[in-house]
């Protein structure tokens, strides 16, 4: 009886932890690709090919974060709107646009997501966890470094100069300055 409960103890973690994540193992290569948060994909610039893999791995809905000039050839909102996908773009430039305002925005699109399959996405994933870092500080109330680190597992790596300077703004203290 014994020797079948380590491997059943396993079948349930497995199911546990494949619950949160699109079934198609085709989104997992898609650009900057991370599974952040149950029900929560983020990644890099979406191409009109990954639209069926996105359908058939359940995403319910997309939050774009780039600009639609990013994106020439390929109109994001039309294909995913016609895939039967609720798509929201609140785009964001770079630096000047981390806002508190996009951020309030941004919380009030991923909780409207509840628990539906939700893409985040931009060109690397970059903005994406710039906004998911500036949200855990300003909206959740984590430790700045817990809101950098919430931010790199969603994508944050070139802003991070640029949302740390906001955050230490934000609570009054000297950014810490980097080792010589």
């Amino acid at each position: 009886m014994n020797r079948f409960i380590l491997p059943l103890a396993c079948l349930l973690c497995a199911g546990v932890a494949w619950a949160g994540v699109p079934a198609d193992g085709a989104v997992a290569r898609l650009p900057h690709v991370a599974f952040p948060a149950p029900h929560r994909v983020a990644s890099g610039r979406l191409q009109a090919g990954d639209v069926p893999v996105l359908k058939r791995a359940g995403i319910r809905q997309v939050i774009d974060l780039s600009l639609d000039s990013e994106t020439p050839g390929f109109d994001e909102a039309a294909a995913l709107r016609a895939a039967g996908i609720v798509y929201h773009n609140l785009p964001i430039r770079g630096p000047a646009d981390l806002t508190r305002a996009n951020v309030a925005r941004f919380d009030h699109l991923l909780g409207d997501a509840g628990t539906q399959r939700t893409l985040v996405h931009c060109a690397s994933s970059n903005r994406v966890g710039a906004l998911v870092a500036l949200r855990a500080a300003w909206l959740q109330d984590r430790p700045v470094e817990a809101a950098i680190e919430e931010g790199r597992r969603w994508g944050l790596k070139s802003l991070e100069p640029a949302v740390r300077a906001r955050l230490h703004a934000s609570t009054g203290q000297a950014a810490p300055r980097p080792a010589s």
